[in-house]
C-alpha cells in the first residue's frame, strides 16, 4: 500500500516569466526547497550547492525549484549574480509556504517575526511527497537530498 500523500500544488510566478504549478512537473522528481531570502549567506550557499550539483540532479530525473517570498526582480538579480540554472519561484503572499507548513514564527536577536523555515521537500514522479527535511542546516544538505533520490526514487 502506498502511504505517500500528494504534495500540495501551487501556482507561482517563476523567474522564467511564467506561472509555474507543481503539477507541471509530473513525470519528474522535484526538489522543492524553501529558503528565507535571496542574497543572504546561508541562502546563497544553499543555492550554489544546488547549482554545483545540477547535472547530478538532472541525471536522476530531478528538477530543482527554489521558493522564497522575494519578488521576481530580486530573484533575477540572485540568478544573474550566481549563475543559478534552476527556477526560483516568488511566494510573496506566503500561500505555498503555508501549504507546506514552513511559514513560522522565528526569533532573531530577541525579535519575533514570521518567516520561512528553511525546508526541502522531495516529490516523486507521481506528485507524492517522498521526503521532507525541516529546519535544514545548509552544510551537506544538497548531498543528502541527492543521496535520498538516488537510493529511493
Amino acid at each position: 500500500m502506498d502511504s505517500k500523500i500528494l504534495a500540495p500544488d501551487f501556482n507561482l510566478p517563476a523567474s522564467n516569466g511564467q506561472k509555474v504549478k507543481l503539477s507541471d512537473f509530473r513525470g519528474k522528481n522535484v526538489v522543492l526547497y524553501f529558503y528565507p531570502k535571496d542574497m543572504t549567506p546561508g541562502c546563497t550557499t544553499e543555492a550554489c550547492d544546488f547549482r554545483d550539483n545540477q547535472e547530478e540532479f538532472a541525471g536522476v530525473d530531478a528538477v530543482i525549484l527554489g521558493v522564497s517570498p522575494d519578488p521576481l526582480a530580486r530573484h533575477e538579480k540572485f540568478i544573474e549574480k550566481y549563475g543559478l540554472p534552476f527556477l526560483l519561484l516568488s511566494d510573496e503572499d506566503n500561500k505555498a509556504a503555508e501549504a507546506y507548513g514552513v511559514w513560522k514564527l522565528k526569533k532573531n536577536f530577541g525579535k519575533e517575526y514570521m518567516g520561512i523555515e528553511r525546508s526541502t521537500f522531495i516529490i516523486d514522479k507521481e506528485g507524492k511527497l517522498a521526503k521532507e527535511y525541516r529546519k535544514v542546516k545548509v552544510k551537506g544538505h544538497v548531498e543528502e537530498v541527492l543521496g535520498f533520490i538516488k537510493e529511493n526514487l
